[in-house]
Order: structure tokens, then C-alpha cells, then sequence
């Protein structure tokens, strides 16, 4: 490297070097090219770049309940008591296209569905167990329809499948989470049996309906490991991306609802990752009674991890009668109508946060443009972005379409600090409507690669 180096090439190769840590694990490529973030797998796989937005969906017998998807565990129920919800589950107004018309509207480019949750009760014609939803008054099989839905639409389907199983006889049952306290009587707990039924399901799984997007591992409560099961899926099913909770790290992460703090801390995924959140507070399955969360939070969450670079599940659970319910439709209507006005800040863009020190928005960019997403209800009526002094071309409100004032003043806070001004969003009309979700364009002749230090 030359002693001579301008600052311009300077911050050019230091951007370069920070984009490449995601260059790790599964990931095959990571590069700056022309000013736009890329990563990839190299396969099948890198759909997942490009479909960031999916729907989730909780969906079997425990809606017959309508408590939540983990209603045998949760309370206690023994697997005779929980039977009745198999002969009541008669879903006669599911309809799969609804819920992908759902989806789309919402702005969702793909859909994960569980197969197998904890009770163990199997969503598909599987052959390995009469516990399946071919064997209720409904007597056909839902995935069938869902993908047979999904590839006439072309609409990415992913499988959701729990390790734990509240049901089968061989399961290794032990009072941990999502089991049963110990086995019922006639039981024969035997794990290389049950792993076997496993794989036996997977294969049924990957072999039965078409082309499938990903496999949704969840509850291996008993830490169970052998990468001989992803390498089957990937076998059979190229194009599948593998979550990280089956038998080894798989291809992405997965934050779950607001526990993860490392979403608030980071400025970028360092790896790939698949954010969930439902739409339901209590329960990711049907619930009668649900807590809702509010509009603004669902939005705020899917703009902070879009805008980081992952990808984001919201889910839905649809009712015993394979309905989506009007409350959730409703949520999904509104969080799709923010979406279409902001979509462009979050698809196709590359994380920027390295451009200032404010923690309170997300900054994303493509190229020249730069957008700032505010995720937190802000104190002022204005947004600081130091260390930037650029002043953009022109600034607008994507949620509304109006132009937005900026200015580079000298401010008093500022006053100890190099510089002592920076860009400022002033005059937002923060209070006329709700902030949730919105988004500030600012275009910019020219707009460096990366002002501040890194933060890991």
C-alpha cells in the first residue's frame, strides 16, 4: 500500500474490509461491488437474498383450543387428553390461496409452514404415523395444498418441523422443555429409533412436494447432532436454506420475537439471519383472546432488521376452521400498506450505520442514496446524522411522498465535538401522525463509504 494513499481510497478499502466479515460460515461471497452489498452462497440457496419478507404460519390440532401452539405442554395434558382436538380439527373453509393473497398484500415474497410442532401431530400424509391430519374429520392433506398453491404462484415454500415430540413412543421424553414429564406407559424410549422416524419424515418431506425453499428446525431439546441430516435435505432439496436449531449450525440464524439484543446493538448481521415475530403477544398459534402487538412495533422491528441485512418472519396462526382471522388479516393489510411506500429503503439496499453515531435510526443506502429509517419515536423535530456534513440534493418523506428541509448548522451540542455541526432532518412533523416506520430519502451527489470506526 502506498504511503501516498488518498482518504478517499483509504475509506474505500476500510468499508471493503468491514463488509468482508460477512464473508464467514455458510456464506460463499461477500463484496462491495459498485457501491452495492452483496452476499451469497454461491447455489441454489441465494433466493434468500432476495426475498427478504416471509409469513409464518402456526397452524394445527392446538387450534381447535385456540390457547396457543404449545397447548398439550403447557398445560400438562397427558396425550389422551389432548386426542379430542385430532377428532374436532375439520378445517372446511382452508383455502391456501387466501393466505398467500394475505401474504402478498403484506408484501411477503415467502411462507414457512410448521409440518410437525411439539405435540407431534404431523401436517401432511406422512406414512410414518397415523397421528397426522389425513386421519381427522378434514381426512386431506393441508401441505399438499399449500404447495401445490405455492409452486402454481411460485411463491417460495419453506417446512417447519420440531424435533421435539410429545407423542411418538421412542421420543426420549424427560421433563425438558416441550416434552412430556416422563413417558406414558407402553412407551419405549429409544433415540437412534426415533432419530430414524426423523429421518424418515425429512425424506418424505423433501421427496413429496416439490421444490422446497427451507427446512424450519425447532425444539432439539435433546442437543442432538449429526450433519448427515442437513446434507440429506440439501441433497434432495438444493435450493433449501437450513435454520441453525437442528443437527448442526445450518445456514442462518434466528432471532426470536424482541429477545435477542444483539438485533438492537449491531449495525449489520455479520452473518445471515431470519428474524420471527408474530403478530400475537401470547401465542404464535390461534388464540382466541389474543394481545396484539401494536402496529408500530411490528413495524419498527421488521424496518430494524431488514434494514441490517436479515430477513424477517412475521407470523400468523390461522383459526381451527384454516382461516386467517379478520385481526390478523387487518395487521397484515396495514403492515403491507407502510411496506409498499417504504420498500425501496429496505430491498436491494446495503446497511450504512458506519455513516453516523446516531443509535436512534437504521441508515441504509444504494449508491448515492441514502435512506434513514426511524426506529425509535423521536425526541425532537429534528434527526442528527454526525458525523455527516454532506448536504443531499434533495430529502423526502417516502411514508408521504413530501419533500423534508436539511440543513449543516453549527450546534450548540456539537460544540466540543469534531466536526462541531453535521447533517440535520428538521421540521419532520413528528406531531401531526405517528414516526412508526417512517423513512427520509436523502440524495446526495456524492456519499462516502463509512465516516465512523466499525463496531462489532
Amino acid at each position: 500500500m502506498s504511503i501516498s494513499m488518498t482518504r478517499r481510497h483509504f475509506m474505500q478499502a476500510a468499508a471493503a474490509a468491514v463488509l468482508s466479515r460477512f464473508s464467514s460460515g455458510a456464506v460463499a461471497e461477500s463484496q462491495v461491488t459498485g457501491g452495492s452489498f452483496m452476499r451469497r452462497f454461491g447455489d441454489g440457496r441465494d433466493w434468500f437474498f432476495e426475498k427478504r419478507f416471509g409469513m409464518f404460519v402456526h397452524w394445527g390440532i392446538y387450534a381447535v383450543g385456540g390457547w396457543h401452539e404449545q397447548h398439550m405442554f403447557r398445560k400438562k395434558l397427558s396425550r389422551a387428553e389432548y386426542l379430542p382436538m385430532m377428532k374436532q380439527f375439520n378445517p372446511t373453509k382452508f383455502d391456501p390461496d387466501k393466505w398467500l393473497d394475505i401474504a402478498e398484500q403484506a408484501g411477503m415474497q415467502y411462507i414457512t409452514f410448521t409440518t410437525k410442532h411439539v405435540d407431534g401431530f404431523c401436517m401432511w400424509d406422512t406414512k410414518q404415523t397415523d397421528y397426522n391430519v389425513t386421519r381427522t374429520p378434514y381426512a386431506k392433506d393441508t401441505l399438499a395444498k399449500l404447495a401445490d398453491a405455492c409452486h402454481r404462484r411460485k411463491f417460495p415454500l419453506c417446512l417447519y418441523y420440531s424435533l421435539a415430540d410429545m407423542h411418538h413412543p421412542n421420543y426420549p421424553a424427560a421433563g425438558r422443555s416441550y416434552e412430556l414429564h416422563t413417558p406414558e406407559p407402553g412407551d419405549q424410549p429409544d433415540l437412534a429409533r426415533y432419530i430414524e422416524f426423523v429421518k424418515a419424515q425429512v425424506r418424505e418431506l423433501c421427496t413429496n412436494y416439490g421444490v422446497i425453499h427451507g427446512f424450519w428446525w425447532d425444539a432439539n431439546v435433546i442437543k442432538y447432532r449429526d450433519p448427515a441430516i442437513n446434507a440429506m435435505i440439501r441433497q434432495l432439496q438444493p435450493k433449501a436454506v437450513i435454520n441453525n436449531r437442528g443437527c448442526d449450525d445450518g445456514d442462518f440464524g434466528t432471532p426470536e420475537r424482541d429477545w435477542d439484543a444483539s438485533v438492537n446493538t449491531k449495525l449489520a448481521f455479520e452473518k445471515p439471519i431470519e428474524a420471527c415475530q408474530a403478530v400475537g403477544y401470547q401465542s404464535w398459534g390461534w388464540r382466541e383472546e389474543e394481545d396484539y402487538y401494536s402496529d408500530a412495533h411490528l413495524i419498527r422491528s421488521i424496518q430494524k432488521v431488514l434494514g441490517k441485512g436479515g430477513n424477517y418472519l412475521l407470523n400468523v396462526g390461522p383459526k381451527a376452521d384454516g382461516t386467517i382471522s379478520a385481526e390478523s388479516a387487518a395487521i397484515l393489510h396495514r403492515v403491507g400498506k407502510w411496506f409498499s411506500k417504504v420498500r425501496e429503503s429496505l430491498i436491494g439496499v446495503e446497511p450504512a450505520g458506519a455513516l453516523t453515531t446516531n443509535r436512534d435510526i437504521v441508515l441504509t443506502r444504494r449508491g448515492d442514496t441514502l435512506y434513514v429509517h426511524l426506529i425509535k419515536e423521536p425526541e425532537t423535530c429534528s434527526v442528527f446524522l454526525h458525523p455527516l456534513t454532506n448536504q443531499p440534493r434533495q430529502a423526502t418523506l417516502l411514508n408521504t411522498g413530501k419533500p423534508v428541509t436539511c440543513d449543516v448548522p453549527d450546534l450548540p451540542r456539537l460544540h466540543s465535538q469534531t466536526p462541531d455541526r453535521c447533517l440535520r432532518i428538521k421540521h419532520l412533523p413528528v406531531n401531526e401522525r405517528s414516526t412508526a416506520g417512517w423513512v427520509v430519502r436523502l440524495e446526495f451527489d456524492k456519499l462516502p463509504l463509512s465516516i465512523c470506526p466499525a463496531e462489532r
